[in-house]
C-alpha cells in the first residue's frame, strides 16, 4: 500500500513496528536499512498530515486559538 493511500494511524502503527524490529537488533543490516527508509517514509507522510490538520485548525480557529464562526445560539 502507498503511504499517500495509508492514514495516520496506519502509517503510526507501522512506525511503531518498525521501530521495535530495529530495537530488537535482530535484523541483518541490509534489512535494518530497508526498515530504516520505509520509516523516513512513514515519518514524512505522518508529519506531513499533522502540518495539514495544523493549518485546517488554524484556519479555523484563527491566530487566537477562537473559533471564526460562532456556534448559533439556541433559540428558546
Amino acid at each position: 500500500m502507498s503511504e499517500k493511500k495509508m492514514t495516520f494511524e496506519t502509517s503510526m502503527t507501522r512506525l511503531e513496528e518498525i521501530v521495535a524490529e530495529l530495537e530488537s537488533g535482530d535484523l541483518p543490516v541490509e534489512q535494518s536499512i530497508q526498515c530504516f527508509e520505509e520509516g523516513l517514509k512513514l515519518l514524512n507522510h505522518c508529519s506531513e498530515v499533522l502540518q495539514k490538520a495544523e493549518q485546517k485548525v488554524t484556519l479555523l480557529t484563527g491566530e487566537e486559538d477562537e473559533p471564526l464562526v460562532s456556534p448559533e445560539k439556541e433559540e428558546k
